[in-house]
């Protein structure tokens, strides 16, 4: 029998029992669901992970209470919230004692979630509320596109200037409105528009554009007088950039009041650091989407051997009548192969398809690139081909080597 006509065979024997045969595809296509839409989404975070964890500026490190991401770290949460929050006042001593050892050092605390009003006009709750000084926007990578910065003398005097991100000028005054030198208000309180940020687009899905910084002290004396500050550091060059790390943990140390028998109370976060970080949950959600798409494959596998078996004692006759007329074993055992085969490669591909649509719209939605996982998808396919094969074998060997006499006998 030509291979053609072999294919045509396993297909039209697969399409008598339409229920068995979706029902066994469907045990493979969600197992290989599992593990593309996973990776599918993991491969589009990872794309933009380039750009959305750099959000330091060049040689650029960062001093906060609390690691950016707990995993890996080996403490729990409650370990860094028994800490003792970064004062103003201990910002204040370490920027002395790094005086004229670094570029920039700048100063910051964000409360995310804010509604922000201008006349009649409100945004979403979620704008971040920024506390920051005059080095803000050379620290973080912000430039000015209309109005001016944050001055000493707005910190000095904690005045009620606000500069803005440009997604919520445009909130607040589309249209082209001028938002310099207007009052918009924020949690009640009111703040006058000095300056609009240049637009600098999501980092990780999440807007960089949609906040309003305050001055520092302000945000200390009318929002929250306890909050942590984070300390961002310039160093002068990519050269001096560990050694400046060095000296910041020293001084760090000396303003915070601890002996040489504590431990640091604060992390140093750097952009390699968050990327390093990522990997590892990266790593630790494949691993884990791998080995539970693979039992479901192999669970899958087992469905096929069986439902192979049932065709085999169905069909007893037909193998017979087919072996009495000069069929070889070669070609019962090919067809048999061929609908383990089919099996498993068409719940591979809806697998794949609906994997990928899925794991897309989860990045779409935190505005992310799409996506097609090429390596996964191939290694799915090849996974799925080898688990038809393997599974269908045993079937496929016993239809094959039924004897003739014995498959036509009346039962």
């Amino acid at each position: 029998m030509l291979l053609r006509e072999t294919v045509i065979q396993a297909i039209t024997s697969l399409t008598v029992n339409k229920l068995r045969s979706w029902l066994t595809i469907m045990g493979v296509a969600v197992g290989v669901f599992s593990i593309i839409a996973v990776m599918t989404a993991l491969d589009a975070i990872d794309k933009s992970v380039e750009s959305g964890l750099t959000s330091l500026g060049a040689n650029t490190f960062q001093i906060q209470k609390d690691p950016a991401m707990v995993f890996g770290s080996g403490h729990s949460r409650n370990f860094y919230a028994n800490r003792k929050e970064i004062t103003y006042k201990q910002a204040l001593l370490f920027r002395k004692y790094m005086e004229g050892r670094v570029r920039n050092i700048g100063f910051i605390i964000v409360r995310p979630a804010n509604l922000a009003k201008y006349a009649n006009r409100t945004t979403n709750p979620d704008v971040a509320m920024t506390g920051g000084d005059e080095n803000f926007a050379a620290s973080n990578g912000f430039a000015i596109a209309a109005g001016r910065n944050l001055s000493e003398n707005d910190i000095r005097t904690a005045r009620n200037s606000a500069v803005i991100g440009s997604e919520l000028a445009e909130t607040l005054f589309p249209s082209g409105e001028n938002p310099l030198n207007k009052f918009i208000k924020v949690n009640g309180e009111v703040y006058t528009v000095a300056g609009v940020f240049v637009k600098k687009g999501a980092a990780f899905g999440q807007s960089q554009d949609n906040f309003v910084l305050i001055p520092i002290t302000r945000f200390l004396q009318h929002i929250n007088e306890n909050s942590s500050l984070s300390i961002t550091v310039e160093a002068l060059s990519r050269k001096e950039y560990q050694q400046t790390i060095d000296r910041a943990i020293g001084a760090m140390r000396l303003a915070r009041g601890l002996t040489i028998k504590d431990v640091n109370d604060f992390e140093i976060r750097t952009n390699e650091s968050l990327i390093d970080s990522f990997r590892d949950i990266k790593i630790a959600i494949s691993t884990g989407a791998f080995i539970i798409s693979f039992m479901a494959l192999l669970t899958a596998g087992v469905g096929i051997m069986n439902i192979m078996l049932v065709s085999v004692t169905e069909r007893t006759r037909e193998i017979g009548i087919r072996k009495s007329i000069g069929a070889p074993r070669t070609t019962i055992l090919r067809q048999f192969l061929f609908e383990a085969l089919f099996l498993s490669i068409a719940g591979g591909l809806i697998g794949v398809l609906v994997g990928v649509s899925a794991g897309n719209i989860l990045a779409l939605k935190f505005n992310l690139p799409p996506i097609f996982p090429i390596l996964w998808i191939t290694v799915s396919m090849v996974v799925c081909s080898a688990i038809g094969m393997a599974f269908g074998l045993f079937p496929a060997w016993k239809a094959a080597n039924l004897n003739p006499v014995e498959a036509l006998r009346p039962k």
